[in-house]
C-alpha cells in the first residue's frame, strides 16, 4: 500500500512539475516575443525651447511628474528591483556620464521614449510609464526634454534590466505592466498646450501622473505589486471626496489625511505632489470631485 501512495505521489508531482515547466515556457517566450518585439513609430517633432522659462517648467516637471522620483534627484538613475525570482529591475541613468544615455542621444530619442515608452532602437522601455507621459501636451513634454538634454553629467553604471521568472509570469497574467509601449496610441499627436486653470478638464490633464496607481477611473483597486495595499478609490466616492480643498492640499504636502493615516512615500509618491501649485491641487481636486 506505501509503495502504492509513494508511486501515485510521485506520477502526481512528476504531472505537476511538467505542466509548470510547459506554462513558463509559453510564458517565457511569449514575454521575450514582447521584450525584443521592434516599433515603427512616426515621431512628432515637437517645439522644445531651452529658454530660462522653459527649463525651469522642465526642472518642476520633471518631479511633479514622477521623474526624480524614479531616476534620483540627480537623473543619474538608481536600482529598483534586484532579486532572484522578480529580476533587476532599474531606472535608467539619463545624463550622458558614463554608464548614462551615449553620446549621440538626441532629443527626438527623448521623444520615442517619453511619447511611445520605446528604445533607441525601437523595443519596449521596461516598467517606464510612458502611458501617463504619451498625454502630456508638447509645451510640458518639451520643456522636460529641454530640461533633461541640459543636465550635468553623472557617472553611475546600472546593470542591465533582467526579468526573473515572477516578473515574467506576472506579467503574462497582466498583473505587471512591464510593457507600457503596448498601451500607447502610436498615431496620436500631442496636443500643443493645455491652459492651467480652475477646470475640470486641465484637474484631468494634471490626472495622467496618478493613473499608474489608481487607473484611469481613479478608482483603485488591486495592489500595484505583490507585498503593496490595496489601491484608495481616489474619486468623489473616497475619502478625498469627503475633504476640503485645503484638506487634500494638506495631504499631498505633508503626506498625512485629515483621518490621520501616515501616507509611505514608496507606496503613496506625495512628495512628487507636493511639489504641484495651490491651483494644480484645487484643480485636481476638482476633477476627482467629478467622478
Amino acid at each position: 500500500m506505501i509503495k502504492k501512495i509513494l508511486k501515485f505521489t510521485g506520477i502526481f508531482l512528476g504531472v505537476i512539475i511538467l505542466a509548470g515547466s510547459v506554462y513558463y515556457a509559453k510564458v517565457y517566450i511569449r514575454t521575450e516575443q514582447r521584450l525584443y518585439k521592434k516599433y515603427d513609430v512616426q515621431l512628432q517633432s515637437i517645439d522644445i525651447r531651452k529658454d530660462s522659462a522653459s527649463l525651469a517648467l522642465g526642472a518642476r516637471l520633471v518631479k511633479t511628474k514622477g521623474c526624480a522620483g524614479c531616476h534620483s534627484a540627480d537623473l543619474g538613475g538608481k536600482i529598483f528591483v534586484n532579486d532572484a525570482a522578480f529580476g533587476v529591475l532599474s531606472a535608467a541613468n539619463l545624463t550622458k556620464g558614463k554608464g548614462g544615455r551615449p553620446a549621440d542621444y538626441s532629443e527626438m530619442d527623448f521623444v520615442r521614449a517619453l511619447k511611445h515608452g520605446l528604445t533607441k532602437g525601437g523595443t519596449p522601455l521596461i516598467f517606464m510609464p510612458a502611458h501617463e507621459y504619451t498625454l502630456l501636451s508638447e509645451t510640458d513634454m518639451g520643456a522636460i526634454i529641454a530640461y533633461c538634454s541640459t543636465l550635468p553629467k553623472v557617472d553611475r553604471v546600472l546593470p542591465e534590466a533582467n526579468l526573473g521568472p515572477l516578473a515574467k509570469v506576472l506579467a503574462d497574467l497582466g498583473k505587471l505592466p512591464l510593457f507600457p509601449a503596448e498601451m500607447i496610441d502610436h498615431t496620436r499627436k500631442l496636443v500643443k498646450e493645455v491652459k492651467a486653470e480652475m477646470t475640470i478638464e486641465y484637474g484631468k490633464y494634471l490626472s495622467t501622473s496618478c493613473q499608474g496607481c489608481h487607473r484611469e477611473t481613479m478608482k483603485g483597486g488591486e495592489p500595484v505589486a505583490p507585498g503593496y495595499p490595496l489601491v484608495a478609490d481616489i474619486t468623489s466616492t473616497g475619502h478625498p471626496g469627503k475633504w476640503t480643498d485645503q484638506q487634500f492640499i494638506s495631504t499631498l504636502r505633508t503626506g498625512v489625511t485629515p483621518e490621520g493615516k501616515v501616507l509611505k512615500p514608496e507606496q503613496m509618491p506625495w512628495p512628487m505632489a507636493k511639489e504641484l501649485t495651490d491651483l494644480e491641487l484645487k484643480a485636481l481636486h476638482l476633477y476627482l470631485n467629478s467622478l
